[in-house]
């Protein structure tokens, strides 16, 4: 079969832009299908988003030549504060203890979706858009690709596919690959507020009776809101007045920052654990979440989707460089064992977050204030977790 491409990405946002740029000194052809045209990107609301990106996921994002101009809009993270609200449990991580000048950085979504799609079109790569993929067939060397845009189909063939369309992957749905799904019978309330202190470059991780509460630095004196809680009790805060909100935020947040006002509407999201069940078929590959969703409460998901896209590149530039077939089974299979780890440890992670903070067990919660105590004081300990915060704590 004669490909028309070599590497064919469905999805051009996030995840599936950054590895098109990454792909950009590779001597592949590529073709980029993406569904949402650009006055409808702009126009969703997932670009309000905040995102926190670990140190690991900026160093990957100057590598492909977009961080310069989006650290100008993006807030640095010099320490993280964790606490346990109405207990004595306190742990501090600062970025000078480590060495460093941020151990990770807060910007909106579409600061990053603006920059990446800028980068899109000075490529040599064909990006067609607005399309979605209707129909895929494997072949012994190759895929054929059904699209619809507008009111053509187009077919196409490529050597490889890479789905990263998001959670609703069309692609996954077409191969008939299903998920694993932990409902959590959780939401998380998202917002942004503004603060009367500075926010002093501190992101705040605190753990409530309702359930874990984050808030971001987006400006000296403004941070956007994660604030997790149980289906029902997130209905009910949903529904009350701003003011009685931003009651109910200062009382469970605190007074670290001073009084705080609402200064965004709010916005409920059901929270899962979602994953599919195998990350590869016939020379079709999953990153992003098109593969998996985890829960917010430590912003892994971005970093981990960033991380497959980038393990992607380097493993195709090394695959080129002894001239042999990108979409082989062989080649896929080793692309899935290396990055099985690096998803299991953070799944691990984030949902070991949830178990063990979101209950108030008399014991337990002793027992992770203790913990947390000794973290505070133990050096090693803390040098673990700060690994972690910056995106190296699950690097293979």
């Amino acid at each position: 079969m004669n490909s028309d491409f070599d590497l064919l990405i469905v999805g051009g946002g996030l995840v599936g832009g950054s590895l098109a740029l990454a792909m950009r000194d590779i001597p592949l052809r590529v073709g980029i299908v993406e569904a949402l045209t650009e006055a409808e990107r702009q126009a969703s609301t997932a670009g309000d988003r905040a995102l926190a990106l670990a140190r690991g996921t900026v160093q990957i994002l100057d590598r492909l030549g977009i961080w310069q101009d989006v650290s100008a809009k993006a807030m640095p993270i010099r320490h993280i504060h964790v606490s346990d609200r109405g207990r004595f449990g306190k742990t501090r991580l600062h970025a000078d203890e480590k060495g460093v000048d941020a151990l990770g950085h807060v910007v909106v979504a579409r600061t990053l979706e603006d920059r990446i799609s800028q980068e899109l079109h000075k490529l040599d790569a064909e990006l067609i858009c607005p399309a979605r993929v209707i129909g895929l067939k494997a072949g012994q060397n190759g895929v054929c690709v059904t699209l619809k845009k507008g009111e053509e189909c187009l077919n196409f063939t490529a050597t490889l596919v890479v789905a990263a369309d998001g959670g609703n992957s069309t692609v996954r749905k077409l191969l008939g690959i299903q998920q694993s799904v932990r409902d959590y019978g959780q939401t998380a309330i998202v917002t942004e507020v503004s603060t009367q202190a500075d926010v002093n470059f501190t992101a705040y991780e605190r753990f409530t009776t309702a359930g874990p509460l984050a808030l971001l630095p987006l400006e000296r004196r403004k941070c956007s809101v994660v604030w997790t809680m149980k289906d029902q009790d997130a209905e009910e805060v949903l529904s009350e007045s701003d003011a009685n909100f931003t009651a109910s935020l200062q009382s469970a947040f605190g007074h670290w920052l001073g009084k705080i006002r609402l200064a965004a509407r709010r916005q409920g999201f059901p929270l899962k654990l979602v994953q599919a069940e195998k990350m590869a078929d016939d020379r079709v590959l999953l990153i992003g979440n098109a593969m998996h969703q985890l829960h917010p409460v430590a912003g892994q998901g971005f970093n981990l989707g960033l991380r497959d896209a980038a393990f992607l590149a380097e493993r195709l530039s090394t695959k080129l460089a002894f001239r042999e077939d990108i979409g082989e089974k062989a080649f896929l299979d080793r692309y899935v064992r290396a990055r099985q780890r690096d998803l299991a440890n953070t799944i691990h992670f984030t949902d070991g977050l949830i178990r063990v903070f979101c209950t108030d067990f008399p014991p337990l919660a002793l027992a992770r204030n203790a913990a947390m105590i000794a973290l505070d004081c133990f050096p090693p300990a803390k040098r673990l977790l700060a690994r972690h915060a910056m995106g190296y704590g699950f690097r293979l």
